[in-house]
């Protein structure tokens, strides 16, 4: 796994042992996510929830983003992001929080330009964070969920609209923005 483009295109980015406990982001996926969020990343504000590796937030940090807080649950994962972190050279632009996300969200007094979200799939995760995430995305913010290609997700949730969904063979990823007022 490697960053894709950006100031540190090609940097090899570390990743957890086992399918069961993360799973890292196809190649043709991210080019996909970044593609249509390319022209918002220049100073954008980043959250990257479930973030395993780190992989996604990382990209946006090479690709322009101001700031990028992880998310993950685990422990091993945080490390994971912390040393991918430093190998990319972005430490300084980045919080790494071991926490839940919905406990992250509920708390959270940050707005975001750029929320990515990629939970473990077979969970019912997306539909319990949508409103949560609502509430921390900025007006304008996009939002990016990755899921496994079949999950119903909702047209609009609050402010956020879905304005695209994508198809990668098992994986969807559906991209909403928050409308302003």
């Amino acid at each position: 796994m490697r960053i894709i483009a950006g100031t540190s295109h090609g940097t090899k980015l570390e990743t957890l042992e086992g399918d069961e406990i993360t799973r890292p982001t196809a190649e043709r996926v991210k080019e996909g996510i970044f593609s249509s969020v390319q022209f918002m990343l220049e100073q954008a504000r980043v959250l990257d929830l479930f973030a395993g590796s780190g992989q996604l937030g990382i990209e946006a940090l090479s690709r322009g983003a101001e700031k990028c807080v992880f998310i993950d649950e685990s422990r091993d994962a945080c490390e994971v992001v912390r040393r991918n972190l430093k190998a990319a050279g972005f430490f300084k632009n980045a919080v790494v929080a071991q926490t839940a996300a919905q406990s992250y969200l509920a708390a959270c007094k940050e707005q975001f330009d750029l929320v990515l979200l990629d939970p473990p799939y077979h969970h019912d995760t997306v539909q319990a964070v949508l409103p949560l995430i609502e509430r921390v995305t900025a007006k304008n913010g996009t939002l990016i969920a990755e899921t496994e290609y079949g999950v119903d997700m909702p047209h609009s949730v609050g402010a956020l609209k879905l304005k695209k969904q994508y198809k990668y063979g098992t994986i969807a990823v559906a991209r909403y923005v928050k409308e302003s007022d």
